[in-house]
């Protein structure tokens, strides 16, 4: 039977089989779940709602927003929105099930798109095989493949990327300037899902320059295959930079810019924003910016070994990739892997450490889990060379084994991410459950409607209520005053997770200058600004 044939069969079973563990998790996930996923599904909404690209809540003041509503993605970009947009409009509703349509798509497409991606690579049916059954059980990522966040999107694009540059590789194909078009497209749809991906633009043009597809070297190819990377991105990104140039004054929007000046993780809620410059920055000194940088390193390899080599899977990758090394398409992918490892953790440290690298990483995951089969392929021909093993035979057992690690390794997971200790109230929708009681207790106390609220998670408290919301700032009570004073904040709700400076406010609940306590719910303590306070 024809390779071809059994690719495609694997190819649909491995989508189904896909979508119907994204519609497993999903069926524990009433909720986005988390600030990330809540402000994605949040923009979605505010676009099917017709309030375009709005929001009535501030979750930083990097950008020095005039007030609310606010426009949107001055900092995250708006991808993730505008898929979780096209399954509202799709489904004629704006529930979080009709939101995260295009997720669960997208997770469903992944596993195949794997075992294309494996196949290229390999030519090797089990190889093939056993890389698309990985994908299906993804570890540390799980928990995430069914809400509204960029992992499952930028997973499929590197994948894609991949692709086409793997084809690209070969000097007799045909047409090469519509795959480097396809490069920039892909390179477009990664920037506008995060704003590191604006590496990949780079990346697709050393694509255009060095694969050997087409002869590049020969009557010009080289530089019209640049042209056609950059009229890619450009189709994608051209109409969002001009928004922001609209909007913002700038291409880029502004949000990031001044996160380069951070000293602290909490400094990305700083209030003013413009006391974050790069004397400020300099004036930390030396070591501290050296320290910052180590620490992110440091968590940042821990990711890569835990998250994008699932831990027993990381020295069969590392044995796959170099088996693969000859291949230009794999090296730039890798130097792409390089380059967001880099920038989260010298230009972005505080982001990077605590997240940025989990989401920019997703994208080289996909080869990751094609390389691990020829590693252990490698490996178990190795010690059966040694130890007089019938080869078949163990590859099979090993493949079966690598199969069911990555299985209970994403069960682990689930359970603790998504479950927690009673299925029945699962973990993953507590902070919008808490959310939703403290909204109870602020209207007991006389909340209008149209009256903002100061919070950890702007975002998720909106979703949770309806109601206008801010971020708590960074630094102490002058500040915090400061920013509700701007932008109407009415009400506190200072939570066990709270700046240093407000620890007296958490810890010894009172009357203080500006606002009045009202009492506790939960673990939250609730204040009111006076009235006199301005």
């Amino acid at each position: 039977m024809p390779a071809a044939a059994v690719s495609w069969r694997w190819a649909v079973l491995l989508g189904l089989a896909g979508l119907g563990i994204s519609l497993a998790v999903a069926a524990f996930q009433a909720v986005p779940g988390y600030m990330d996923a809540e402000y994605y599904f949040a923009g979605g909404q505010r676009l099917a709602q017709g309030y375009g690209f709005s929001e009535p809540y501030l979750w930083n003041y990097l950008d020095d927003p005039s007030g609310l509503p606010h426009p949107s993605h001055a900092y995250w970009m708006p991808l993730a929105s505008l898929i979780a947009a096209g399954g509202m409009v799709l489904a004629g509703s704006t529930s979080f099930a009709a939101g995260r349509l295009g997720f669960l798509a997208a997770a469903a497409l992944l596993p195949p798109l794997t075992l294309a991606l494996a196949w290229r690579l390999s030519q090797q049916r089990q190889a093939a095989r056993l890389a698309g059954l990985l994908a299906l059980f993804p570890g540390l990522y799980l928990p995430f493949i069914s809400t509204s966040d960029t992992f499952m999107l930028v997973m499929l694009l590197g994948a894609a990327w991949l692709l086409a540059a793997l084809r690209l590789e070969d000097p007799d194909v045909r047409r090469p300037a519509w795959l480097a078009l396809g490069l920039g497209v892909a390179a477009g749809l990664m920037h506008l899902a995060r704003a590191d991906g604006l590496l990949w633009l780079g990346i697709s043009l050393l694509a255009a320059a060095w694969l050997p597809g087409g002869e590049p070297r020969r009557k010009g190819n080289a530089w019209l295959r640049a042209a056609a990377v950059l009229v890619g991105y450009g189709v994608v990104m051209g109409p969002w930079l001009g928004r922001n140039l609209a909007v913002f004054g700038s291409a880029l929007a502004p949000g990031g810019g001044r996160a380069l000046w951070l000293t602290s993780y909490d400094e990305l809620f700083a209030y003013p924003a413009g006391q974050l410059t790069v004397q400020r920055w300099l004036a930390a000194g030396l070591w501290a910016i050296l320290q910052a940088r180590l620490a992110a390193l440091s968590l940042n390899l821990q990711t890569a070994l835990a998250v994008q080599g699932q831990i027993f899977l990381a020295p069969l990758v590392a044995i796959g990739l170099w088996r693969l090394r000859r291949r230009p398409a794999v090296r730039l992918e890798l130097l792409a892997w390089l380059a967001v490892l880099l920038a989260m953790t010298l230009a972005f440290p505080f982001a990077g450490g605590r997240g940025g690298f989990f989401h920019s990483g997703a994208a080289l995951q996909p080869l990751f889990w094609a390389a691990a089969p020829l590693g252990l392929e490698a490996a178990v021909s190795w010690a059966g060379a040694r130890r007089r093993w019938n080869l078949g035979q163990a590859q099979a057992v090993f493949q079966a084994g690598a199969v069911l690690l990555a299985l209970m390794l994403s069960l682990v997971v689930f359970q603790q991410r998504v479950i927690g200790a009673d299925y029945r109230q699962p973990a993953w929708g507590s902070g919008a459950a808490e959310f939703a009681s403290l909204e109870q207790a602020l209207q007991g106390y006389g909340a209008g409607q149209d009256e903002v609220v100061m919070t950890i998670n702007p975002p998720g408290y909106y979703l949770a209520s309806g109601r206008r919301a801010i971020a708590i700032p960074d630094g102490g009570e002058q500040a915090l005053l400061a920013a509700a004073r701007r932008y109407a904040g009415r009400y506190l709700l200072l939570g066990v997770d709270h700046p240093d400076g407000l620890e007296a406010m958490y810890a010894a609940p009172g009357d203080r200058p500006g606002w009045r306590y009202l009492g506790s719910a939960g673990q939250y303590r609730i204040y009111r600004r006076d009235e006199g306070s301005g």
